[in-house]
């Protein structure tokens, strides 16, 4: 950033915040479903450098995106203590592809005005660095969020806890973006500990500590080198069917339901709250299962349910779902990445149970596959790794984040970084992709807090 002085103003203090990218060892999808996930805070990470200006503008420049800055007038954004609604941000800020970028930055400005009540009055010149690498499934997109978010709230004097700070990260993406994630990308890049995990049950959003990796053992992340491979399906397919399948359930327990907006209802749920990583394995096989069709059209599935409880997920009526094995996923990832935290707190010194989270790791990488957010690439490195195996050092391996290409989680004996590299260069001998390895961590937006310095 230094290189990059001349784009603020001297004498003016300048507010630099950081957030990392993050590792999902163990959750992934289940997020939305209200599963327990495990994440790393990566070493790669982003910055932020923010500085108040006396015009009317926002500008936002970046040292890594294809449109390297953008300009936008305060008054697109609506007048003071009246700032622009959501819907209306979306189709400014990602309207134009080339720009889409920089909603990530601009869209914690609407968040904080229309949720924390500040008043933007004067402009900002935004300035971002990252390492996270893009579109490869370690949340590049949630660093980014939350680095933005800690620096405009210490320009505008708001304190937030991590979880608030989180959150209100989220609602960047989910509003303004328009993309249905989870939370466990912000909640990381704001609460992670260098070389932990950081335990969250997305109930919607409750951290449960961190679980010390124990000394003997190390997570890697190698990169496939496919950012969405062409026939995988889509996350947003994924999370609708999975929310299909949860209403059926709800008819098929008797639950109350109350029609609200067209499309969506909502469920009197004392029993699993809403969440269907609260229902068990073998309440799932006993009294669902068979009640949950494998594929459903959206406009029978609207005839009959009226609408599903997410809010995030819009039913289409023209378009087939794949609902029972997204249904099916999180109730047993849920189960998995309990007992996976529950061996990792033992301290997992016998090789038994070093196999066992191994195997964890495997069985969730198959479920992504039948969800269909597999990838030609991914597995090709979860292959390599189950070859290699315990003689090498390799326990697990599986696909992360929202799966479709991206990076794959892999659970070793500390010192295995050579093992490692092996496995990414044998997979660029094999496909042609380049492999990048990914490894090393550090601490979160809340403990790297904010520094203010003038030029």
């Amino acid at each position: 950033m230094r290189a990059q002085a001349g784009f603020f103003s001297r004498g003016a203090p300048i507010t630099i915040a950081r957030a990392p990218g993050r590792l999902d060892l163990m959750g992934g999808i289940a997020d939305y479903s209200g599963a327990l996930v495990l994440e790393l805070p990566l070493e790669a990470a982003c910055l932020c450098a923010s500085q108040s200006t006396t015009d009317r503008c926002v500008t936002v420049r970046s040292l890594v995106a294809e449109a390297d800055e953008v300009t936008i007038s305060l008054d697109a954004f609506g007048p003071t203590g009246s700032p622009i609604h959501y819907d209306a941000a979306r189709a400014l800020l990602v309207s134009q592809p080339a720009r889409r970028w920089a909603a990530y930055v601009l869209g914690a400005l609407v968040v904080l005005a229309r949720e924390r009540h500040i008043e933007v009055t004067h402009g900002l010149r935004v300035l971002i660095d990252s390492d996270v690498p893009l579109g490869k499934g370690v949340s590049s997109s949630a660093a980014l969020e939350v680095a933005a978010m800690s620096a405009l709230c210490a320009e505008w004097q708001v304190e937030l806890d991590g979880r608030e700070l989180a959150l209100l990260c989220q609602m960047v993406e989910n509003r303004v973006v328009g993309a249905p994630c989870g939370v466990m990308d912000q909640m990381t890049a704001s609460l992670g500990e260098r070389d932990r995990l950081l335990a969250l049950l997305c109930q919607p959003a409750e951290p449960q500590g961190h679980v010390a990796l124990p000394p003997e053992l190390e997570v890697w992340g190698i990169d496939s080198g496919i950012r969405h491979e062409v026939g995988g399906a889509d996350y947003g397919a994924v999370r609708v069917g999975a929310a299909m399948g949860y209403r059926i359930i709800a008819a098929v327990a008797g639950l109350s339901v109350r029609q609200l907006e067209e499309g969506y209802v909502e469920v009197d749920d004392p029993a699993w709250r809403g969440y269907l990583a609260n229902v068990t394995p073998s309440e799932w096989a006993a009294a669902y299962r068979s009640a949950v069709p494998e594929a459903l059209d959206g406009g029978s599935f609207l005839r009959r349910y009226g609408g599903v409880a997410d809010p995030m997920s819009r039913v289409d009526a023209q378009r087939s779902y794949a609902v029972r094995q997204p249904t099916a996923h999180p109730i047993y990832e849920h189960q998995r990445v309990q007992r996976f935290r529950a061996l990792l707190e033992t301290g997992a010194q016998r090789q038994e149970q070093r196999l066992l989270l191994g195997e964890l790791m495997y069985q969730s990488h198959e479920s992504y596959n039948a969800c269909g957010l597999g990838s030609s690439g991914t597995d090709q490195l979860v292959a390599l790794v189950r070859t290699a195996g315990p003689a090498a050092g390799l326990y697990g391996a599986k696909i992360t984040g929202g799966g479709s290409g991206g990076v794959v989680a892999i659970l070793a004996r500390a010192g295995s970084h050579p093992a490692v590299e092996s496995i990414a260069r044998e997979y660029e001998r094999l496909t042609g992709r380049k492999a990048m390895a990914l490894g090393g961590s550090s601490e979160g937006a809340m403990r790297f807090g904010t520094v203010r310095v003038s030029i």
